[in-house]
């Protein structure tokens, strides 16, 4: 017999099915921690659903765990569905356990139990609309814009758990009315028998600390709980799990307290923080082999976040390597901006480094992509905008079009009738038919049909159609009397002492918040140079402004932004007919180059760093890195930390290469403002980055390295 072969070192390691075999150390220890609670704090790139999901068969199949006791919740619907098909790989009973949205589950929660909250199963779920509509039956004579004002409240309110009696609700509305307004729209929405969204996870809290015995049956039920992207976890959710977990549930949440980035949503990032507080017998795993990113990227990510103070921390490596150092590059302009990201992509494809697929540009806010969009389209690089529609497509861009479009040609069919009644002026669509067919039948402009209509209509709708062809003389006003800068008239009309012009947007307003908020004066939007002077007058006098503000205040604020773009476009046009006949037309014409091809994938992708969670890609654009952008001059203490995580989470989603650019200068407000570098920069390390163009004197001379001769 042949002497026994000796085991090499391999062969001394546990031998792990295939599923397992795949996970690292770290990863493994996860999987199978067993105890009462679990945190798994899991950096970027790190591989975390794998995890959870492994995790989830491994209960099922080597531990003997029934699949419908356990209970697995995410905040999407994709997450969960990828959850669930990940999961049922490994283990076709995974299929049995009950992996939701929190809300989907709040839902059929109610389903089951609703009947100890007053429901019944057939309830309806109110969207924000219904929510604001039911709103305005309770707020009767308030204007829309303070009804959904309040809807958003009280939704946030929910999200907090806070009820119309709690002390802390002044935290969230400090006005007395509003506890009276939330409690009645609380009784009015119980005598239909429905629920709103946040009702979805409060009355099931609700529900279970008010029926302990049959609180305690659902505990038997669940005997394991596991939370995906906990740190996107708001209080009511917290509150939600809290109630759930009995004596012997495992509770397991996975998150990663760097990339909390919703607190406009109402996540809060304490939850993560204090989860080992909370939760007794708290073991903490710390995922920290980032499989995303090259070394120089995430030193860059880390050098930033690592200034926050409410954060556990961790320290990524990178299991790729490293690789080129990020690039930062100061530029001129926001023009000059778009020009170097499109040579980026132009020059790195020309030499087969890198298809348009492999690069993302990020910004801070959706209104920065027009520059881009502009651009892209006359180069002819195709691009695909993520989380909101293109730039000129987008509603309240429309509008402004329609009326610009209306102050060249009174007798454009399609713009009339898009913005004659909005906001709403009393002209309703029978009266906009009739204006529009005497005005075919006799070759009238639309102004002159609406005149000759005035005797038939109603006082309501005479009334609405002055006030409309008031605020286009208004705008037509100041393209006769500007002729490109801003006139004493215009100046005299928005309160503005000429004087004081130079300082009329002070560093303040940088910010985007600070902007949008006090953007009901016109004043506030105007612009000293060329056609904005028109654009915003004319958006202002039409109540445009105003009719996209009453939204809510995320949505609102970010139409008016978007609106604000538009403005700084036209400022390069001289303030006159043939410049606004020029404008126009450029629009068209780059709306015609537009990429019809929806089916090829191939296509630089642009997109806000907020919806870049979960995503990555091989080469990162991160643009705008300016204080009063990113972040925003309000931005104090909290809300800081929350930005420092938002670059945290942009940086992260580069795999190969990632680029930083800030502008010196850019335009504002309609004008051409002197900007300053990020905060953001200066708290990362120069050793990290690799700075091209022309850097302020706070960055060291030896430095210096214009980017024409950089190598891609």
């Amino acid at each position: 017999m042949s002497a026994p072969l000796m085991p090499d070192s391999t062969s001394l390691r546990p031998a792990f099915p295939p599923y397992l075999e795949a996970l690292n150390e770290e990863q493994r220890a996860a999987v199978f921690h067993s105890g009462r609670s679990l945190l798994i704090l899991a950096g970027a790139g790190s591989g975390k659903t794998r995890v959870i999901t492994t995790k989830i068969a491994y209960l099922i199949r080597e531990q003997g765990v029934a699949p419908h006791t356990i209970l697995a919740v995410t905040f999407t619907n994709k997450a969960a569905r990828e959850m669930a098909d990940r999961a049922r790989l490994i283990d076709g009973r995974a299929g049995f356990a009950m992996l939701r949205t929190f809300h989907s589950f709040g839902a059929w929660f109610l389903r089951q139990h609703g009947s100890l909250a007053g429901l019944d199963s057939g309830f309806i779920i109110y969207d924000d609309d219904d929510t604001a509509s039911l709103l305005g039956a309770v707020m009767e004579g308030s204007s829309r814009g303070e009804v959904r004002e309040a809807a958003h409240h009280i939704a946030r309110a929910k999200d907090y758990f806070l009820s119309p009696d709690d002390p802390e609700l002044t935290l969230i509305d400090h006005r007395s009315e509003f506890r009276r307004i939330y409690r009645n729209y609380e009784e009015r929405l119980a005598k239909t028998g429905n629920v709103d969204f946040g009702d979805l996870i409060k009355k099931p809290v609700e529900i279970l600390r008010n029926n302990p015995v049959m609180a305690e049956r659902f505990r038997e039920r669940f005997r394991v709980i596991m939370v995906d992207e906990y740190q996107d976890a708001n209080v009511a959710q917290f509150e939600l799990l809290k109630e759930m977990r009995g004596e012997d549930t495992y509770v397991c949440v996975v998150g990663d307290d760097d990339q909390s980035i919703y607190r406009f949503r109402g996540a809060e990032v304490r939850n993560i923080l204090e989860f080992p507080e909370r939760f007794a017998d708290t073991d903490i795993i710390r995922l920290e082999r980032n499989y995303r990113s090259l070394a120089p990227i995430l030193s860059v990510a880390a050098s930033v976040v690592d200034h926050n103070e409410g954060r556990m921390g961790k320290t990524l490596s990178a299991v790729r390597g490293t690789g080129k150092k990020p690039v930062l590059a100061f530029l001129p302009n926001q023009d000059e901006e778009v020009i170097f990201c499109a040579e980026l992509i132009e020059e790195a494809r020309a030499k087969h480094k890198a298809a348009y697929a492999d690069w993302a540009i990020l910004y801070r806010t959706n209104a920065q992509s027009l520059g881009f969009e502009t651009e892209f389209l006359r180069r002819h690089i195709p691009y695909r905008v993520v989380g909101s529609l293109k730039f000129y497509e987008r509603e309240e861009i429309k509008d402004a079009l329609a009326l610009l479009a209306l102050l060249v040609n009174l007798r454009d069919e399609v713009a009339f009738c898009r913005v004659v009644n909005k906001p709403a002026r009393g002209i309703g669509a029978v009266t906009v038919k009739r204006v529009v067919n005497m005005a075919l039948a006799e070759a009238l402009d639309f102004r002159t049909a609406a005149e000759r209509l005035t005797p038939k209509v109603s006082a309501k709708a005479r009334l609405g159609f002055e006030a409309f062809f008031h605020a286009l003389e208004q705008g037509r006003a100041t393209l006769l009397a500007s002729g490109g800068t801003r006139g004493a008239a215009l100046a005299e009309e928005a309160g503005v002492d000429e004087a004081d012009k130079p300082t009329k947007v002070p560093r303040k307003r940088h910010g985007t918040q600070g902007s949008l908020k006090s953007a009901r004066k016109k004043e506030d939007l105007i612009a000293d140079q060329g056609l904005s002077v028109c654009v915003v007058t004319l958006l202002m006098e039409s109540g445009i402004v105003e009719y996209h503000l009453n939204h809510d205040e995320i949505a609102g604020n970010q139409r008016v932004h978007n609106l604000q773009e538009l403005a700084n476009a036209a400022s390069l046009y001289p303030g006159t007919e043939a410049g606004l006949l020029d404008f126009l037309e450029h629009i068209e014409l780059d709306r015609s180059l537009e990429d019809t091809d929806v089916n090829d994938p191939n296509k630089v992708t642009l997109i806000t760093l907020h919806n870049t969670k979960g995503l990555e890609f091989r080469r990162v654009i991160m643009t705008g890195v300016e204080q009063g952008i990113f972040p925003r001059d309000d931005k104090r203490n909290e809300e800081l930390e929350e930005e420092r995580r938002l670059f945290y989470v942009g940086a992260t989603r580069a795999m190969d290469q990632l680029y930083l650019s800030t502008c010196a200068m850019r335009r504002m407000y309609g004008n051409t403002m002197p900007m300053f570098p990020s905060v953001f920069l200066h708290e990362i390390d120069r050793e990290y980055l690799r700075i091209v163009g022309d850097p302020p004197y706070v960055f060291s001379e030896k430095e210096r390295e214009y980017y024409d001769g950089y190598s891609y």
